[in-house]
């Protein structure tokens, strides 16, 4: 829950085989454990003229409870064609790598200082160079395309303009006062997993000092842009970029006021980078959501991402060109009924390498910025991370056979190349279990896809017990991609069969399909997930469709709550993570309140029936099958009281149940052993009533 004519060919039925070098030889399936510690490879960063490839590697002290982040350094030009060595030393927790202008040094953040500061590293490795002193955590940066400067975020205090200071020492103040109560007068009062403590993410910018000391002030730019750049919870420095001429910047920004937690209008606008002069809000015409700006070669054009209707978090983001002379501006691929998720423009400038998820899969399309033609060049899996330097592209892929890896390759017949190991080859001793996509004619009589993954050890003529996964969002999708909390993976590894609907309300199958769940949460996608499980069953023989458990998070939280009143038949076992139990509840006390009204036609005041015609609550009279109810006491979008109340139904009526509760965890399970107890918990229940 985010609580989210160019023909492309669809493939109906699509087999993709699980890989792993060593499949022959594997002993076991996918543990928790491998889960959590497993290696996660990210960032790939290019130098200036491609040559240079710089990635972070995260690895897991288990012991400890905790990660830490170094960057790894690879030639690509170099004969031996080596493995990517150490850049930053031992000891070190970095992240957000970036190469100066000439190719030479590589910038990074890290909290070695004991506050988040900038750093600087030659290509070489060596001793980092703090770069950096400010009085608050650097939250993300953008280096000048000169190098000579550098805009970054950091949370601040608007009264406190530049003077970061400021923000430090109230802060401080604050600690030290003996009331705890804090007054609002406005909304949003927390956000995601944090409350709100007045401060805004605020983007500076300061010159580099060279090799001197670390620079320690810097101007607050966009005074003018009331917001956070950022965007919270998830935005990241991408939300802001650099003119190629370096004298402004723009960014993308939704106005921090009292409409905030009801509204998507988020706008670009081009601001001084000597913080002079007031904002120029670039996209006022469209009172819907803005952002990804990425400035054409030469500076001229301004390509960006645009959604069209206000308050939908889920429309389709539109590919945008805005000539910055004459302000014209037009949809590029207006026919492409896909929604973009990234862009990057080609050294001609004449095409934009694009993602987007796409029937299942998330490939990496070239959209041709003249005719709006649109090829699919990179698949097989979901493509992320793009980088395009010098000729050469980097990016991320990950599947649903392994975890992700960095590749560079794929354009201008430069052949693919992997980076960094798989998730077989880390782990070769696991057997993953082979997957397939599979079509049926759901709701309407559209064409619905699933994806079914065989038991890690699958024998030919066995029945296997299954797992029946829904994704979150609504707006989601379980597709050919790798996940470290709802990984599928992790139940073949049990010996369970995993069968996954994309419902309608999935991304990735045009906008219409998408819209479909909005005002229909309990008909629509029941229908999907109902032919879908019957579909399964009969395309593929091994599933034991008399023995098995469903399973969701989030909004497939909230379908677990509505089948145990109004499909419960076919379930040995279900299991609630983070489930909406009461919808006209959640209306009221989620932080995002433009989900609720969109996906209810408007608030519970003004639609009382609209949230009571799917309310989970209204059917716990027929709630039977045992549940799990997992919770997090930090989950401000669907708080803990949701899961409590379900909980309550369920021992109040007898029926059997646990309630998994974690204090320190939000929307999701995040810290190492936090995961391993999950699954653990979440398998044991899956034996419990499937055997195995």
């Amino acid at each position: 829950m985010n609580l989210r004519p160019a023909a492309l060919p669809v493939l109906l039925a699509l087999a993709l085989p699980a890989f792993s070098p060593a499949a022959d030889a594997a002993t076991r399936g996918l543990q928790p454990t491998d889960l959590a510690t497993l290696d996660r490879w990210s960032s790939p960063t290019l130098s200036p003229d491609g040559r240079l490839l710089v990635v972070a590697k995260r690895e897991v002290d288990f012991d400890a409870n905790k990660a830490s982040t170094s960057l790894w350094i690879e030639n690509l030009v170099a004969r031996d064609a080596a493995p990517p060595v150490r850049l930053t030393p031992e000891g070190w927790n970095v992240n957000s790598p970036a190469f100066a202008p000439d190719g030479r040094t590589v910038y990074f953040l890290s909290g070695k200082s004991g506050t988040s500061q900038l750093y600087a590293i030659g290509i070489d490795g060596g001793k980092p160079r703090q770069v950096t002193d400010f009085a608050v955590d650097v939250g993300g940066f953008q280096l000048s395309p000169d190098g000579g400067r550098v805009a970054f975020n950091a949370e601040a205090f608007i009264d406190c303009g530049s003077d970061l200071a400021c923000t430090r020492d109230r802060l401080a103040a604050g600690e030290k006062s003996p009331a705890t109560g804090t007054v609002y007068d406005r909304m949003f009062v927390r956000h995601w997993d944090a409350w709100n403590d007045g401060r805004l993410n605020r983007v500076f910018v300061a010159g580099l000092p060279g090799e001197g000391a670390p620079v320690t002030s810097a101007i607050a730019i966009a005074t003018d842009v009331i917001a956070d750049v950022p965007s919270r919870p998830f935005g990241d420095s991408s939300e802001y970029t650099w003119a190629p001429d370096g004298k402004s910047l723009v960014l993308s920004a939704r106005s921090a006021d009292r409409t905030e937690p009801w509204s998507t209008n988020f706008d670009l606008y081009r601001v001084s980078a000597d913080g002079s002069g007031t904002a120029t809000n670039l996209t006022a015409g469209n009172p819907a959501w803005d952002t990804g700006a990425v400035f054409g070669n030469g500076g001229d054009t301004l390509y960006y991402r645009a959604m069209k209707r206000p308050g939908f978090e889920a429309d389709r983001f539109a590919i945008m060109a805005l000539d910055l002379a004459s302000g014209e501006r037009r949809e590029i691929a207006p026919g492409w009924d896909r929604s973009a998720g990234s862009i990057a423009v080609s050294e001609d400038g004449e095409t934009l390498y694009v993602t987007a998820q796409d029937t299942g899969e998330h490939p990496l399309f070239a959209v041709h910025v003249d005719s709006g033609g649109v090829t699919r060049i990179i698949g097989d899996g979901s493509i992320g991370s793009v980088q395009l330097s010098g000729g050469t592209l980097a990016f991320t892929r990950d599947s649903l056979a392994s975890g992700v890896q960095v590749f560079t390759g794929g354009i201008n017949g430069a052949p693919e190349r992997a980076i960094t190991p798989s998730a077989g080859e880390m782990l070769p001793e696991v057997g993953f279990g082979e997957y397939e996509q599979f079509t049926f004619k759901g709701w309407n009589n559209d064409t619905v896809h699933g994806y079914v993954v065989k038991p890690w050890n699958y024998e030919e003529g066995k029945r296997y017990p299954v797992a029946f996964l829904i994704h979150g969002g609504p707006q989601g999708s379980f597709g050919n991609g790798w996940s470290y909390r709802w990984n599928p993976q992790t139940y073949a590894g049990q010996g369970y069969a995993v069968v996954m609907i994309d419902f309608h309300g999935s991304t990735g199958y045009g906008q219409a399909f998408t819209d479909a769940i909005s005002q229909h949460w309990g008909d629509r996608p029941l229908e999907d997930l109902q032919k879908g499980w019957q579909a399964a069953q009969r395309k593929y023989g091994f599933l034991d469709g008399d023995n098995a458990c469903a399973l969701g998070a989030s909004y497939g939280g909230y379908m677990v709550n509505w089948i145990a009143g109004n499909w419960n038949a076919p379930w040995k076992c279900l299991v609630n993570h983070d489930g909406v139990f009461d919808t006209r509840m959640m209306g009221f006390v989620t932080e995002e309140l433009w989900f609720t009204e969109w996906e209810n036609g408007g608030t519970p005041w003004q639609v009382p029936q609209n949230y009571e015609q799917f309310n989970p609550s209204r059917h716990v009279d027929k709630w039977r099958v045992p549940m799990l109810v997992v919770h997090g006491q930090q989950d401000f979008r669907i708080p803990v009281s949701q899961g409590l109340a379900a909980f309550t139904a369920l021992q109040r009526q007898g029926i059997e149940s646990k309630f998994l509760y974690f204090p320190d965890e939000n929307h999701w399970v995040l810290k190492p052993h936090n995961s391993v107890m999950w699954h653990d918990t979440v398998n044991s229940w899956l034996e419990q009533h499937l055997g195995q």
